[in-house]
This record gives structure tokens, C-alpha cells and sequence, in this order.
């Protein structure tokens, strides 16, 4: 009997208030739980199109489940528009009249729906990531008596603004503060965020969680590009202002020269596209390329020398962040050129070989050190298989998934004691 019992797969639900393709962090964690034999559902919600035919891509080569709620403008537009009344009315009260209730529905456009949803699942445990899915993961671990998880990939309370009196700030710090206490474990996803959260919240020890990738032994080792100009590689979900693109542009304007081409990938507008062409007047070669699957990405990645991580450092969360850029980069053998927030300043002084960080929001110091690597193409080769051994030995989520791992085990086996 004991035996049986024993071999009953434990049910974990991952909740979301985005997208699995737009946030990788969410689809690793499910990808190692499954293989570590959990059975694993991903609840999540309408984002955008663009994310939706990222899913459709996805979702069918995986082995959890993934149900959407919360509707979508195209298929379920009831749903979807009810959705937003809700959000924004939530929003209006809580800004206007200081009610605390409704907080839980203003945080996040697909809140009520998540709620809902989530509570349905009778799982084991139930892990939120980002701030649109804590409430629900708490409000369901409470109904069913289970236990419950909170992954910080950022500092949200700060994502946008430092003040303590900008309402957003308000909303969040109000949703941290009430339902970060009562779950069972958080993580984060630097170093500086984790120390940030255990200021807060000192008794749930959050333990770090970097935003490293599985190793790709289908990308090739670097070369040694002697001939052809340096290819420079930035990405996000979206193409847009103040992501630090200003500072590379401004820099080839400094360099010019026909050295450096500057290739973008990411959801972008006409209007984002006119701005950076008038920036650029010309003065450097710029590629534009649409969205790729999580999978395909590092890949797509390997083809380029140097990696930009140009964060501006505008709030406390930027300035901690350690964005899955950089690890993409290594995974893709490249260089990587960053500006020197505190989390990557720190990322540079432990791993100095893997690139080379300059002064944030300086295109000068940003032009002497792609010029330094234009001039010494050997420093480039070097940094790249610097970046790319890193990534092979240490810095990969074969070995990141083994703490995550042994953090929900230990989280259930403390609730079975």
C-alpha cells in the first residue's frame, strides 16, 4: 500500500498571467519539473497575437498542459472584454478610493479569471510567476489546504518607477506585502533581487534562480571573423525606446565606419522604426528580424559576434535585473558588451572574460569598446569562447534546474514532515 502511495505523481500548477512563449523562465521550469516526474499544468493568459502563434508553435511539442483563461480578442471576445471592465474598474477604485479589495483584480487584466481558474486545480503546489498569478496561487493553495510558490523574475515592486508614491509602485508593493508572506517558497532571479527581497521579507530566505538556458550542442564553436564586419545582436519580446538602443546607435554614428552592423530582433512598429532610422540617419547598417520561438532562439542568436545587454538602470528593478539576454548570449557563443547596471557590473567582476561592460547611457564609452574589439579581432574570438565554455560548464540551466528541483522538493517534503 505504501509503495502505491508513494508512486502517485505529485501535482504542481505553474500559473501565469502572460504567455509560456513570452516568458522561458516559466516554460524551463515546467520542462524540468515534468522530467523530474511531476505532473505538471501551466495556466496562463492572453498576452498578444504575435505570442499566440509563438504558443501554437510550442505548446503541441510539450509534454505538461497548458490551459489559457481569461478569454482572447479573437476566439473567446466575451471573456476577453468582460476581462478588461473588471481590470480597469479594479484599477479605478483602488487609485481613486483607496479600497483595498480589489487590488487582487487590478493587478493584472486576466486576475479574476487566473483566481478563478487556479482554484479549479487541486494540485500539490502552486507557483506563481509574475505579479498577476500570486494572488490566485495563494488564494488556491488556501482553498485546497496546499502549499504555495512565488518566482520574482523581477523586482516588481520597482519595475517602473522608484517612487513610493507612483501608484503603480502602490498597487504592487500593497500585492507583495500581503500575499508574498503567506507563500511557502520565493525565488528570484539575481543575486541583487533575491538580497532585495530578503530585505522585505526576511523570513521567506528567497534562494537565487538565474535566467540560464539549457546547453545547445548544436551551436557551432566561434570563429575567428577576420574579413566581414562585426555583427551586433540585441533582442526583446519588443523592439522600443529606452531599452538602451539609443546608446548603440549613437555609437555607430561616433564609429563611422562600415564595421558594425547592428541586427534587432523583436515585435516591432512602424513608428519604433521611423524613431531609430532618424536616430541612425544612415549612419549604420541595422537589420530588423520578427519574433522566434524560445527554442529556436539561441540558435538564431549563434550566427552574430557580440550580444548587447544595453539596460538603462531607470529603476531599482533594471538596475538588479539579469535578463535572459546575457545567458542567451552565452549559449550562443558571443561576446557580450553590457552597460554597467549593478547586477551585470557584478555578473563582469566574477566572469571578466566573457565581454566587456561601459558606462550606461554613454555612447562614447560604449563606441571605444566596440572599437576595441574591431581593432583586436583575436580579443573577440577569446571572449566569445570564453562565454560559450562558461555556459557549457557552469552557467546553464542543466545546473540552475538541479536548485530549482531540490527547492520544490524540499518545500514538499518539509509539508509531508
Amino acid at each position: 500500500m505504501t509503495a502505491r502511495i508513494n508512486s502517485v505523481k505529485k501535482k504542481i500548477v505553474l500559473v501565469s498571467s502572460g504567455q509560456p512563449s513570452l516568458n522561458p523562465r516559466l516554460v524551463k521550469e515546467a520542462d524540468a519539473l515534468d522530467a523530474g516526474g511531476y505532473e505538471v499544468t501551466v495556466l496562463y493568459a492572453y498576452w498578444n497575437a504575435w505570442g499566440t502563434d509563438l504558443d501554437k508553435k510550442l505548446l503541441p511539442h510539450k509534454q505538461w498542459r497548458a490551459v489559457r483563461t481569461g478569454g482572447d480578442p479573437e476566439q473567446k471576445r466575451v471573456t476577453y472584454f468582460l476581462s478588461r471592465i473588471i481590470h480597469k474598474f479594479s484599477l479605478l477604485v483602488t487609485k481613486h478610493t483607496g479600497i483595498k479589495y480589489f487590488t487582487q483584480l487590478a493587478i493584472a487584466r486576466s486576475s479574476y479569471f487566473l483566481i478563478r481558474e487556479t482554484k479549479k486545480h487541486k494540485a500539490d503546489l502552486y507557483v506563481g510567476h509574475n505579479l498577476g498569478a500570486l494572488p490566485a496561487v495563494v488564494k488556491a493553495s488556501q482553498k485546497h489546504k496546499k502549499l504555495c510558490g512565488f518566482d520574482a523574475e523581477d523586482f516588481h515592486r520597482y519595475e517602473t518607477s522608484n517612487s513610493d508614491n507612483d501608484s503603480e509602485v502602490i498597487l504592487k508593493a500593497f500585492i507583495e506585502d500581503k500575499y508574498i508572506p503567506q507563500v511557502n517558497y520565493l525565488s528570484a532571479s539575481s543575486a541583487q533581487i533575491t538580497n532585495a527581497y530578503h530585505q522585505l521579507f526576511p523570513a521567506k530566505k528567497p534562494v537565487t534562480l538565474l535566467n540560464v538556458f539549457p546547453f545547445n550542442n548544436e551551436v557551432k564553436q566561434p570563429q575567428l571573423n577576420t574579413s566581414h564586419p562585426i555583427r551586433l545582436f540585441w533582442f526583446s519580446q519588443v523592439i522600443g525606446v529606452s531599452r538602451g538602443i539609443e546608446d548603440v546607435v549613437k555609437a555607430l554614428h561616433i564609429l563611422k565606419d562600415d564595421n558594425f552592423e547592428l541586427h534587432l530582433l523583436g515585435y516591432h512598429s512602424n513608428q519604433t522604426i521611423d524613431f531609430i532610422e532618424q536616430l541612425n540617419n544612415g549612419a549604420g547598417k541595422i537589420f530588423y528580424h520578427q519574433p522566434v520561438t524560445p527554442g529556436a532562439l539561441v540558435e538564431f542568436a549563434a550566427q552574430f559576434d557580440i550580444g548587447l545587454a544595453m539596460e538603462p538602470g531607470f529603476s531599482v528593478n533594471n538596475d538588479f535585473a539579469l535578463s535572459n539576454k546575457i545567458f542567451t548570449y552565452m549559449q550562443a557563443g558571443l561576446a557580450i558588451v553590457a552597460s554597467d547596471t549593478t547586477a551585470q557590473s557584478a555578473l563582469f567582476d566574477q566572469y571578466p572574460s566573457i565581454g566587456t561592460t561601459y558606462h550606461k547611457a554613454d555612447a562614447q564609452s560604449l563606441a571605444g569598446v566596440l572599437s576595441g574589439y574591431n581593432k583586436n579581432r583575436n580579443k573577440l574570438l577569446e571572449s566569445r569562447e570564453a562565454s560559450r565554455l562558461l555556459a557549457k560548464n557552469t552557467l546553464n540551466w542543466e545546473n540552475e534546474s538541479k536548485k530549482f528541483l531540490t527547492l520544490v522538493r524540499q518545500t514538499l517534503n518539509k509539508a509531508e514532515r
